[in-house]
């Protein structure tokens, strides 16, 4: 008996090295680097150091689809382009997401500013337009922004700054306490940009009918393959692939930290499949209906009209907002998924729009929101210097 034990017990220990060992759980965490503050603080030239602090926020599906252009005639101007590399044509088939995206990046950019000493004036398409019939070309050739930097007097600490160093996204449990009036005021109090309005719903008719959009459209995608495939190919397994792309998914936004990070990373590493086809699909529905089951309240951006204008000042709007949560005690989710346009998704899009819009008007992001019982996980992220575009 003591010998089966024996056995049994270095078995389990082997095979908890060999997962270790797959995870790569002695690697150094070179994609977390740019959450400290110090990491932009190395930037000499301050739009380098603008940006550092821009690639921090929220993009879809965390491919951080952003470059940017030094003007080499004056050292306070920089633009910013949409990488059409980054695109994800199943689940983002019209690139709202991507652009919605860019505003995220330039609120940050914008309130990062503020403590570093500038007023950082945006101006959206300086140089025309998209043609939607060639977008990809467009996004190449023209760009989202040109961002100039005017030297202000500090009087105090732009009080969301340091939240720009937390998650963005808290995929865990919230409490079930509903916003408080301050906290309520204190998020109502941000919506600020013209053409967009902020709808925050906690009352129980609102919150059924809101959760049962986001449980039936985890479903729809769950089921949509060439959907399922695209995430696939940004999961990023283990510590070194982790370290190699810096961008996409990985284990620690299905809420797993700690030692149990390591396990899982393991797991898939020698089973890819654990990830993969109705494993994937039953883990993106289970991980839906507890986050949806754990939600006091949600969130609705809207926006009068669909132009890329908007959907980037709606970016901009969702940033403002995830870090005023922060500053409420708050925590944030997207739960975006039933506004996609693909085809599948089409009958849940039109009947939200309809309970929730009115006519013209777009939704541009659902959102849960309320306090987490725990600190969300950092998300991978690039090293700035990959964001410059030299051509």
């Amino acid at each position: 008996m003591k010998l089966i034990i024996s056995f049994t017990a270095g078995l389990v220990l082997a095979v908890f090295a060999l997962l270790m060992f797959l995870s790569g759980v002695f690697r150094q965490q070179d994609y977390l680097q740019p959450w400290s503050q110090g990491y932009s603080a190395a930037m000499t030239d301050p739009r380098v150091r603008l940006a550092a602090h821009g690639l921090l926020a929220a993009s879809g599906h965390n491919m951080q689809p952003w470059l940017i252009k030094l003007d080499q005639k004056n050292d306070k101007v920089f633009t910013l382009y949409a990488d059409n590399r980054r695109l994800s044509p199943a689940v983002d088939p019209e690139a709202r997401q991507l652009m919605i995206s860019q505003g995220t990046f330039l609120e940050y950019v914008r309130i990062a500013g503020q403590q570093l000493g500038y007023q950082v004036d945006i101006k959206l398409f300086p140089e025309g337009r998209y043609d939607e019939s060639r977008l990809e070309e467009s996004m190449a050739s023209k760009p989202v922004a040109r961002l100039t930097l005017n030297s202000i007097s500090l009087v105090s600490q732009p009080p969301l700054y340091n939240y720009l160093f937390q998650p963005d996204t808290n995929r865990g449990p919230y409490t079930s306490d509903k916003l408080s009036p301050v906290q309520l005021k204190g998020l109502q109090s941000i919506n600020y940009i013209s053409g967009l309005k902020m709808n925050i719903v906690q009352d129980a008719g609102n919150m059924k009918i809101l959760g049962d959009y986001a449980e039936k459209a985890a479903v729809i995608e769950a089921g949509v393959d060439s959907v399922m495939q695209e995430s696939a190919r940004i999961f990023r397994t283990n510590e070194r692939e982790k370290n190699q792309f810096r961008d996409g998914f990985s284990v620690e936004g299905q809420g797993t930290s700690g030692i149990m990070r390591h396990i899982l990373q393991g797991a898939v590493t020698l089973f890819p499949s654990l990830n993969e086809g109705k494993a994937a699909s039953k883990q993106f529905i289970n991980s839906t209906t507890a986050s949806v089951e754990s939600t006091p309240a949600y969130v609705l951006i809207i926006s009068n009209d669909n132009s890329r204008v908007s959907q980037i000042r709606s970016g901009m709007l969702y940033s403002r907002l995830t870090l005023t949560a922060h500053l409420q005690g708050l925590a944030m989710q997207p739960l975006s998924q039933v506004l996609e346009e693909y085809p599948e998704m089409s009958r849940l899009y039109s009947g939200i729009h309809r309970e929730y819009a009115a006519p013209g008007q777009t939704i541009q992001m659902l959102a849960r929101v309320g306090t987490p019982l725990k600190t969300g996980q950092l998300s991978m992220r690039r090293d700035v210097l990959e964001l410059l575009d030299d051509n």
